[in-house]
């Protein structure tokens, strides 16, 4: 990082002069950095919302402001910086409610479904990230042809609304989670194309096939025009067909419309004893280390609870099979990342419905994080005075001791812990 005030770099959140002697002691510049990133996810929600006409004239003027705040010699006050980016939690609620209205009336109304897993014989295309008008683009083109298409990563909740898994180019899911790609994308023999985030640089074994636009690009990677997908297309022709390769099936499609269609009698089951605790389990999933404990965690939840899932975190804990609770699964899939605020809106909604507060609700938020989506959804939640969150495997590096001491004592947020079942154990003796 790089101080435009003393024109000396950081070392991670700190000023190598003395605090104070600049301005830019550790504190202030890990809340501006909480900001700041906070503000890069929340774009990202923004800019996918807007593709579909969605927008705010409000959501504008606060990245306005924001980012005025965190220019040099603006704002030095810990307390005030905290309150921005507790407006940016409240800011991001509303885009993604955005994102979520512009989802429904542009794919309809989801539901849950089976997706098959794996690749049947003949040429296939592999789209990854999160725009769901890119893989729309992309069926339209394919219409007609005998080229098919595949989702990976994010792109799985595309089969739960009804437009785009009827289209009958859709194909099924091949993959995994983001980190995973360098793996899955080599051996994956036609074209991939990168809509957004979570793409990496391609190593030479797929660097001529990886096809991304606008704001996404790789060295190496080929760039497409104007919504243009004809060089994939004519790639797609030119390689070798998949085989057929069959992995399965999964249950995908819990958005928040059918849970909530279900609230009264998830209220009524709890009521009477039937439902012992709600886990969200999910998030922005990552390489490194520490990560098992978000599978072991839930693979020790009862057997009388409910586990919500989404984001790439899903990915962790999908493969295990967790049976079924009052003839429901007991892993229920969300959907993206981008859908985030399907599980803000179930918890408020249950919350609303017993009369009480969520913290209060038997619900247990098991997050994953990784990259600045994840920081403008944890200030969401923060914003809303969500409390008792266990983040991790570890506080990011933009976080002070100072400023993760504060989030700790006022939310009582909490890191992973060596041992999930332990953790585990003490979320359900509370």
């Amino acid at each position: 990082m790089f101080c435009n005030q003393c024109e000396q770099t950081f070392h991670q959140t700190a000023c190598v002069n003395s605090p104070g002697t600049c301005g830019k002691d550790a504190d202030v510049q890990s809340l501006q950095e909480i900001l700041l990133y906070g503000l890069k996810g929340m774009a990202a929600y923004a800019h996918h919302a807007r593709r579909m006409g969605k927008h705010d004239e409000r959501v504008s003027a606060f990245f306005e402001e924001a980012l005025f705040a965190t220019m040099t010699n603006v704002n030095f006050d810990m307390d005030t910086l905290l309150e921005y980016c507790l407006a940016c939690g409240e800011m991001n609620l509303r885009v993604m409610e955005l994102l979520d209205e512009a989802h429904l009336e542009n794919f309809g109304t989801p539901s849950p479904t089976k997706v098959r897993e794996g690749t049947l014989a003949g040429p296939g295309i592999l789209i990854t990230g999160h725009d769901l008008v890119d893989l729309w683009t992309l069926l339209q083109q394919v219409e007609g042809t005998d080229v098919r298409v595949y989702t990976h990563g994010e792109m799985l909740p595309a089969h739960m609304y009804p437009k785009l898994r009827g289209h009958p180019n859709l194909a099924g899911h091949y993959g995994g989670a983001w980190q995973d790609q360098k793996r899955e994308f080599a051996a994956f023999p036609g074209p991939v194309v990168g809509t957004t985030n979570c793409v990496l640089i391609p190593p030479a074994s797929y660097q001529g096939r990886l096809f991304t636009m606008r704001a996404t690009a790789v060295p190496g990677g080929s760039r497409l025009v104007d919504d243009d997908f004809a060089p994939v297309i004519a790639e797609a022709r030119r390689c070798g067909p998949c085989s057929e390769d069959i992995k399965g099936e999964s249950t995908i499609g819990f958005h928040r419309r059918v849970l909530l269609d279900q609230a009264q009698t998830i209220v009524d089951a709890v009521k009477a004893g039937q439902i012992s605790h709600f886990f969200v389990i999910g998030g922005c999933d990552g390489a490194e280390k520490g990560r098992n404990y978000f599978t072991d965690y839930a693979q020790s939840t009862p057997s009388d609870s409910f586990i919500l899932t989404l984001g790439c975190g899903k990915f962790r804990i999908r493969d295990h099979d967790y049976g079924e609770h009052l003839g429901l699964p007991r892993l229920m899939d969300m959907g993206q990342c981008n859908d985030a605020y399907g599980a803000i809106s179930v918890a408020l909604a249950l919350a609303k419905a017993f009369g009480c507060n969520v913290n209060d609700l038997p619900l247990t938020l098991v997050i994953s994080w990784f990259e600045q989506k994840a920081v403008a959804v944890f200030l969401t939640l923060l914003s809303l005075g969500i409390k008792g969150m266990t983040l991790g495997p570890n506080p990011p590096a933009f976080i002070s001791p100072n400023v993760f001491a504060l989030l700790q004592e006022r939310y009582d947020l909490r890191l992973t812990g060596g041992d999930a079942q332990s953790d585990l154990r003490r979320v359900m003796a509370a």
